[in-house]
């Protein structure tokens, strides 16, 4: 286990966010590891219109100005979302998108209860390729939720980001999605690993 560390997040919000790719999530449930790379990221900035915290300080955002490495967690569209503060009051990373991970610390069947944490809507079960193509989605199959981690620190008996050492071959860095019109939305903060574009909540080279 390689547990990324506060320090990790004490740098600039765009850097944090490109050098998450590849890093791996780590998340006990019932007493059993699931798995999840890092895909996609977004970085947003306290002077960035389009961040949560340019909107000003709030008890429910009171992790966005928290120390490096705070988990901040709020509702996207009524669905769980996972942050994580960076250097300087405000900044932050959004986890945008991942893919499931399988290794020896991993559950066996941990794909399986992946998939039973986050069905499709009808119920049927839900392809590994987009099993976490989606900030929501990421949150649903990995049981991470806003009321038991917003403000918390990561625990590595629970909840991490672990360091595989795992470096993406080419990464794309293009502009961030939803971010209304005048809200900074041509700023290109959103960054992803070229190899798993097509499993990104949207590919950014798809024609």
């Amino acid at each position: 286990m390689s547990l990324l560390e506060p320090l990790f997040f004490d740098q600039d919000a765009c850097e944090v966010a490109r050098r998450l790719l590849g890093k791996v999530i780590r998340r006990k449930y019932k007493q059993q590891w699931l798995a999840a790379r890092i895909i996609e990221t977004e970085a947003y900035y306290l002077e960035d219109k389009g961040s949560h915290a340019s909107l000003g300080y709030t008890e429910k955002r009171k992790a966005l100005f928290m120390p490096p490495g705070t988990i901040y967690m709020y509702y996207a569209r009524g669905h769980d979302s996972l942050n994580i503060s960076c250097r300087g009051e405000g900044n932050a990373v959004l986890i945008k998108s991942a893919y499931p991970y399988e290794d020896s610390m991993t559950a066996a069947d941990a794909i399986t209860i992946m998939q039973a944490l986050n069905p499709l809507p009808s119920g049927k079960i839900r392809s590994v390729e987009k099993l976490c193509s989606g900030q929501t989605l990421l949150c649903r199959c990995l049981n991470l939720k806003v009321p038991e981690w917003d403000q918390k620190s990561f625990e590595p008996d629970n909840f991490y980001i672990d360091d595989k050492q795992i470096t993406p071959k080419r990464i794309i860095q293009t502009t961030r999605l939803g971010i209304p019109k005048g809200r900074d939305e041509s700023l290109p903060y959103r960054f992803i690993d070229a190899d798993f574009a097509r499993y990104c909540t949207r590919n950014p080279v798809k024609k």
